[in-house]
């Protein structure tokens, strides 16, 4: 063991990374997180804890990312310190690790490590709204109309059994949506992910208890980042 101690990273102060737009993409955490190496730490939120209210509340907020992302984050650098996967970029982790057995606390803190920060880009305030043109279009192919695209999204979150993600993805050339269990996410599939939504209870239970309903309704009506998602498309 190289290190006794993996010490607990801290979370950036979301107002140091909001205050200026030329500093903020609204995509700077996953962005943040792939460009780390290990350890790694907590990437900022790209919006203040209270941006999200009333459809994400600033509790909800500061426990989801202050604690259960972080948890992740920390649960990654002590199964990863001092292995093979010290060196490989985040996303490569994850591919490398799916499915084996021999390496699920690894690939499970990875994956949702990875899947928190694209959570987090996904969302913007405000949000909702259309879709930029090239991938209003791209849904509309394969939909037949955003409304449509948002129902299928609205449900894949709904009755996913359990804890798990709902994905907007690009696959075979098509906007297409998914839904996977636990931490389980499209990198480790020929999928391109370009939007989340999380339904594990942690996101959602301090302000809607038992009725994920009404929050993925929140998320999809009035918080969805399309410009993130059509950056993707790319």
């Amino acid at each position: 063991m190289r290190s006794p101690h993996i010490q607990r990273s801290i979370c950036p102060e979301p107002g140091d990374f909001h205050s200026d737009v030329s500093l903020a993409p609204s995509w700077i955490s996953t962005a943040m997180l792939e460009n780390m190496r290990f350890p790694y730490e907590l990437p900022a939120l790209p919006y203040a804890l209270d941006e999200l209210s009333p459809f994400i509340s600033e509790n909800t907020l500061r426990f989801h990312h202050g604690r259960h992302h972080q948890a992740y984050i920390d649960a990654l650098n002590q199964a990863i310190d001092d292995t093979e996967f010290e060196a490989m970029p985040l996303r490569a982790l994850i591919r490398a690790t799916a499915a084996k057995t021999g390496h699920a606390a690894v690939f499970n803190n990875a994956a949702q490590a990875w899947n928190h920060a694209f959570y987090w880009d996904s969302l913007r305030p405000p949000g909702g709204g259309e879709p930029p043109p090239v991938l209003r279009q791209m849904i509309e192919a394969s939909f037949g109309s955003v409304a449509a695209c948002k129902e299928a999204l609205t449900d894949a979150a709904v009755t996913q059994f359990g804890t798990g993600w709902a994905w907007l993805v690009l696959e075979d050339g098509r906007i297409r949506v998914m839904k996977t269990g636990e931490a389980d996410n499209p990198l480790t599939r020929a999928a391109i992910p370009l939007l989340a939504i999380d339904v594990w209870e942690h996101a959602y239970y301090l302000d809607y208890q038992n009725r994920r309903k009404d929050h993925v309704a929140g998320v999809v009506d009035h918080l969805l980042n399309w410009d993130f998602a059509a950056s993707h498309l790319a």
